[in-house]
């Protein structure tokens, strides 16, 4: 059993990270070898003289990233595959994150992947299935998944769809790209409405499927709908069940309203869904698609309930663009891993979905609580909203705050965190999203006084 050399900052803040990202070092730098076996989490605790949950949690992250393997009775070990020269590591071209929090304020705890569940099916289905259907397939999905697809949606997001009414995508970036491709086609010019604040990693991609932007607002009913007309849109793109990044769920009489406009102007309604099952203070919220199903085209993922590196997630159109888009599928990339495919759907049909989905809905919200109770506390000057659901907060800074210098702290303590300024289409008042699934309920304290502690002297306002 290895001695660790761990030097840690206490003074700093975020000791996992710390014992993550010193392990993480020597494994790349050579400096522990594949097959190392490591101190037991309460032996390096004691070492160290912090809590075992610590250690614990610094494991769990270079477990999931691939650098430890864990197994009951052969203790933590080094990943037989993990050793990497310093000459291997990219430097990063961008802010600095600690891993254990992710990049981005949506990304669930990658660390949470059900990994024996997952295996399990993917066993089913390389022992099961016979080789024909290994080779390339529909591009629009296996009929499998669609089916188990089909049915999941129907039950728990309330939607109007059939399995020919399905195409599996490599997640909703790029259900929503093919989805703009095929209707620019059809009309030569899409004029396409998008929320403002909106979700500004989508704007790329949709400018290069061929859109033509148009900013609507968004108020505490959600996207402002009598503006669709005003601005001549003949489609929009909405997130109408937890609203990014402000956490706004799109009210009933704004939902009847945009479906009244979709039904007056033949115009199409993009459906963003892309955390809906993580609800926390309120009844579930049926999706767009289940009211007006020749009017929407729904898109989601697993990206947010399991992991977003899957790349599997689903688009649900009428039958006329479901085809075109089935076939814009197949002249990209010939569809998704089949695989994958057929493994999700075994996870859906024998209940691992539901199950860790029901299980996470509780951690996340024990995170959440813990976050608000912190900000509460130690930044009463900050006001919190838009956290009824999903894996982020939305922060509203004072007036004439700066979101970077909240944001700078924030990530150096490795606090997923996001300014509002690039969300915005036109200017608004200053605000950061936070994510909160991978900060751990016990840390939140911690981070957000940190936070406190580095701001002083330099006024958000």
């Amino acid at each position: 059993m290895a001695d660790l050399h761990v030097p840690i900052n206490r003074d700093q803040g975020g000791i996992a990270g710390q014992i993550a990202a010193e392990i993480r070092a020597s494994i790349r730098h050579g400096r522990l070898a594949p097959g190392t076996r490591l101190p037991a989490s309460r032996d390096l605790a004691a070492d160290l003289q912090v809590s075992r949950g610590v250690v614990v949690e610094a494991y769990e992250q270079l477990v999931a990233e691939g650098f430890l393997i864990s197994r009951v009775g052969a203790g933590t070990q080094v990943a037989p595959t993990s050793a990497r020269s310093a000459m291997d590591v990219v430097p990063a071209s961008g802010p600095v994150y600690s891993p254990h929090y992710g990049h981005r304020p949506t990304s669930p705890d990658l660390g949470c992947f059900p990994r024996e569940r997952w295996l399990a099916s993917v066993r089913h289905v390389l022992t099961t299935m016979p080789s024909d259907v290994f080779d390339y397939g529909d591009p629009g999905g296996v009929p499998e998944l669609r089916d188990e697809l089909a049915g999941y949606l129907r039950r728990v997001r309330a939607a109007d769809v059939r399995a020919d009414n399905l195409v599996i995508v490599g997640g909703v970036a790029q259900g929503i790209s093919l989805a703009v491709q095929v209707l620019t086609q059809r009309s030569r010019r899409l004029r396409l409405a998008v929320e403002d604040p909106n979700s500004h990693r989508q704007v790329p991609l949709l400018l290069r499927a061929g859109a033509e932007l148009v900013p609507v607002p968004v108020d505490d009913q959600g996207l402002v709908v009598t503006e669709l007309r005003a601005r001549g849109a003949d489609a929009v793109l909405i997130t109408p069940a937890h609203q990014y990044p402000t956490g706004v769920v799109l009210s009933p009489a704004r939902r009847a309203a945009l479906m009244e406009w979709a039904a007056e102007t033949g115009g199409v309604v993009l459906e963003d869904d892309y955390d809906a099952e993580f609800r926390f203070d309120r009844d579930p919220v049926g999706c767009l698609q289940g009211l007006a199903p020749a009017r929407v085209i729904l898109s989601g993922s697993v990206s947010k309930a399991l992991a977003p590196g899957l790349r599997l997630g689903w688009v649900a159109a009428p039958a006329e663009l479901a085809e075109s888009m089935r076939q814009a599928r197949g002249e990209l990339d010939l569809g998704s891993p089949v695989i994958d495919q057929y493994a999700l759907a075994h996870f859906l049909r024998t209940g691992g979905y539901d199950k860790h989905l029901r299980r996470m809905r509780r951690e996340y919200r024990r995170r959440r609580d813990a976050l608000v109770k912190a900000v509460a506390e130690h930044l009463p000057e900050v006001r919190v909203r838009g956290i009824a659901a999903g894996l982020h907060a939305y922060l509203d800074l004072p007036p004439g705050s700066d979101e970077d210098a909240f944001v700078r702290p924030a990530r150096e303590l490795g606090l997923a965190a996001d300014p509002v300024g690039p969300t915005r289409l036109t200017p608004g008042p200053p605000g950061v999203v936070v994510g909160f699934a991978r900060l751990p309920a016990h840390r939140a304290a911690e981070v957000i006084q940190g936070l406190k502690v580095r701001m002083s002297g330099q006024n958000i306002d």
